[in-house]
Order: C-alpha cells, then structure tokens, then sequence
C-alpha cells in the first residue's frame, strides 16, 4: 500500500500554486474495463481520495505497519550520509506526496532549490503544500496532479538540473517488476546526467508480518480498501453498497507480493455508467499490488533501468531499504 499516482496534469491554480484535475473519459474507459475483466480489479490509485489519503496517514500511525517507521528510522539514523551522497540544491521531485511529512523531514538535511510534490489526491495536497510552504518561505514550491504511471510530463516551471525523484514508502511495489522497469526507465529519461533517484524499498520478510500489516487488528486497512468503492461511485456513477463487500489482504509468497481484494459479501449487480456487472458471493475485486525484493533484485532493476546504485542503507532488521541511485550517463 502505497501513497500513488495521479490524474492527468490540468490549470495551475494561483492561489494555491497546485494544479489539479478531474476524471477523465480515459479514467473511467480504465475504470470500467477493470470491473468488467475476467478477474475484476481496479489500479491502487483509486484508493486515493480525500477520505482514502487520511486513511492512509492513519494506517501509517498502526503498529502492525511497520514500513513507514522502519523507513523514517533508516533516514534519522543515515540522514547525514544520504545527504552527502545526494548533495545540496537539488530539484526534490517528490512522487506520491501525500501530506509532504516524507520530503519535509528531509528538507534541513538535502537543501532542495526547488521542492515539486505529485499526487492523485489534489484537495489534500494543496492543502498539505500550503502548510508546507509557510514553514519553509525560502523554498520554491509547486503541486501537480498527473498520471505519472502512464507518463511523466513535468511542465516547464520544473527544474531541469539536478533532478532528484524522490519515492518513498516502497510505493514502487504498486508496479510488477517489469512495470516498475518501465517506470524507472520513464523516471531516467526525464533526469540529465546529474540526476538522481532516492527510493524506499520494502524487503521480503516473514509471512506473518506481512499479512498483519496489510489487515490490521483496528481494521483501517479495511476501511481504506472499502473507500475505494465509495471513490469509484463518484467517479464512475456506480451503485456499489460498501456494506456488501469486504477486505482482504495477504501474501502471495509465489508471486513475492502483498495482495488486497475486495470480496462480494452476497450475490448482487453493481451499476455504472456504460456498464454493469453481477458479481457472485465470494468473488473479488483485486485493489492492490505490494511487491516485495531482495536487495540484489532491486539493485539489478535499477541497473536495467540506467541508474547506477550509489549506497543502500537498511534498518537492523533487514526488512527495508532506502536508496540512492544516480543516473548512468551516456
């Protein structure tokens, strides 16, 4: 589970310095065609509204999410040396910003000249950049909304130089490995020869953990899953009742990833504009990818992609990775 994507790029908003957009036909084509598959899923990014990135905030704060905390710790304990390696000045292009508390941290130890926060959920994000930008004046501060899982087109208020994406929370496993190859390499091309990626990887690790931290014992995680459908109502005009579905979430050790489903409760047709569907009790909808790697399977993406790994710091644990890779040049 990750903080993601976005909808497509629209009109900078003066007064909030954020552009935002609104669904698209190409959104619900998506949308629609996911429900009506043989295997029924939607993309994790419909798990971010409003509603679904507080959800999120709150499923970061449980003790069974062990990512967010591991991955903060690794950057108390190594901060300095992540910043030696990445160096002052950089563009912080920052992907699946959420509330902004990921790069905020990092903000007295990197420098950034310019700081650009991407996210699906652009109410909560400009109101997350304008708290931000009164605690840091000095810093240059813009919001866009794009789909940057199907591309990446940064306008020209971006920085050019020194270009750092910055992908924390091991977001990158929402993507199958040769997706997350794909997207790398979309990531490398828009970064010259002094750019540079710094990302948060979450490592396999026992199965229980795994599972406990994707269904929680308070049941957020449930209620997180289940808002999709109430996004996707809005979005698309379908009649899901949120009452008949419910979560699961769990490893797949095959397949090296974490798994969430919504399953019908009862047998029922959901509407929608354009469409419909008759969903048998049991049947799921498949929500979300989380791949788990190695150290040496992520190294080696990375590698195909045209970044060169630069250092790797881990907590004691084993159990998360934060890296910097700077681009290979040519």
């Amino acid at each position: 589970m990750t903080m993601p994507l976005a909808q497509q790029q629209s009109d900078l908003s003066p007064a909030s310095n954020v552009r935002v957009a609104s669904a698209t036909p190409a959104t619900i084509v998506e949308i629609s065609s996911g429900l009506l598959a043989r295997d029924a899923w939607t993309s994790p990014k419909y798990l971010y509204d409003a509603l679904g990135s507080t959800l999120f905030e709150a499923i970061c704060a449980l003790p069974e999410y062990y990512p967010t905390r591991t991955e903060a710790a690794i950057f108390a304990r190594h901060g300095a040396e992540i910043a030696h390696a990445v160096g002052p000045g950089s563009t912080l292009i920052d992907l699946g910003a959420g509330n902004c508390a990921k790069a905020a941290s990092l903000f007295p130890l990197l420098h950034p000249a310019q700081y650009v926060a991407v996210d699906i959920s652009y109410d909560f994000l400009s109101e997350s950049l304008g708290r931000l930008q009164q605690r840091f004046p000095h810093i240059e501060m813009t919001g866009l909304g794009l789909d940057f899982s199907r591309r990446l087109d940064l306008p020209d208020s971006v920085r050019e130089a020194r270009r750092l994406f910055f992908y924390p929370g091991s977001s990158i496993g929402n993507f199958a490995p040769e997706q997350a190859t794909a997207f790398l390499r979309r990531l490398r091309a828009n970064a010259d020869g002094d750019g540079g990626l710094l990302i948060g990887v979450d490592l396999i690790k026992d199965d229980a953990i795994l599972d406990a931290a994707y269904d929680d014992a308070l049941g957020v995680t449930a209620a997180f899953n289940l808002n999709m459908l109430r996004h996707v109502n809005g979005l698309i005009g379908a009649d899901f009742d949120v009452r008949a579905w419910q979560h699961h979430g769990f490893f797949n050790a095959d397949e090296r990833r974490v798994e969430m489903h919504l399953e019908a409760r009862s047998e029922q047709v959901v509407h929608w504009k354009g469409g419909q569907r008759r969903f048998a009790k049991g049947e799921r909808i498949h929500t979300e990818d989380s791949y788990k790697y190695t150290r040496a399977n992520f190294v080696g993406l990375l590698e195909q992609a045209g970044f060169s790994t630069v250092q790797v710091w881990t907590d004691p644990q084993q159990w998360f990775a934060v890296i910097y890779a700077r681009v290979i040049r040519d």
